[in-house]
């Protein structure tokens, strides 16, 4: 990896961002994540605006240096510079594969909340969905991610098929639903119902089945938020 080429994206980011700032939305957006963040106050359009002739300039070698990049651009204090991290994540997945995952798994562990991790779990979602076809065991690691003591790494395992459709693992889907069912974590409960609602675009009778075989099993946030594709009849 080049800590060279990495420093100087990192810092070309920054010089970027930082004449953007507006303290006065931060204060709000800060107040949004509930504290758990500072915030340079750049509202999304502006800053991906901002970033992407940045973001399709940077041409990582292999996944190292595009992990470095995501990991250097983690430190900085400010959110906007997780999520230029995960934007960068998601342009060039491609370059990412199986033994890259546990490093994504990590970044998912570090100034957690749904907003990076969630991002994350599209990027975990698409190097599974590429994987599989040539490596059928890259879907254990999601099987090992759900059963983590990470509560945001079982939350990425949860959500990591959405927008699969036909290509969804459906008896993953439902076994990773039943074994998180019982967590009382509502981001957990949260997950259940999105992704059940998600695969309900492709095959609504599998869910309602497994919805009637649950009742009573999931929490009312799951099944309230599993249910919701029959409110859009």
């Amino acid at each position: 990896m080049s800590t060279v080429k990495v420093t100087r994206f990192t810092q070309e980011i920054i010089a970027t961002l930082g004449p953007l700032a507006q303290p006065e939305r931060a204060i709000p957006m800060r107040r949004y994540m509930r504290d758990k963040f500072d915030f340079l106050g750049i509202q999304t359009p502006v800053r991906r605006a901002a970033a992407a002739p940045l973001l399709r300039a940077f041409k990582p070698e292999n996944s190292a240096e595009l992990i470095g990049a995501a990991r250097s651009l983690w430190r900085q204090p400010e959110r906007e510079y997780q999520y230029v991290a995960v934007d960068l994540l998601a342009r060039h997945w491609k370059c990412l594969g199986k033994d890259d995952l546990p490093a994504l798994l990590d970044l998912a562990q570090r100034k957690s909340w749904w907003d990076s991790v969630d991002t994350l779990a599209g990027v975990v979602g698409d190097i599974v969905r590429k994987g599989r076809g040539l490596d059928p065991e890259i879907q254990q690691e999601m099987d090992r991610a759900v059963r983590s003591d990470n509560l945001w790494v079982r939350r990425i395992a949860m959500l990591h098929q959405l927008g699969w459709r036909g290509e969804t693992d459906a008896v993953r889907l439902f076994s990773y639903a039943t074994e998180l069912a019982p967590e009382g974590e509502f981001f957990i409960q949260k997950a259940i119902g999105w992704a059940l609602r998600d695969y309900a675009k492709h095959d609504r009778s599998a869910v309602q089945r497994y919805l009637q075989k649950m009742h009573g099993h999931l929490s009312a946030l799951s099944y309230r938020e599993a249910s919701k594709h029959e409110m859009n009849k």
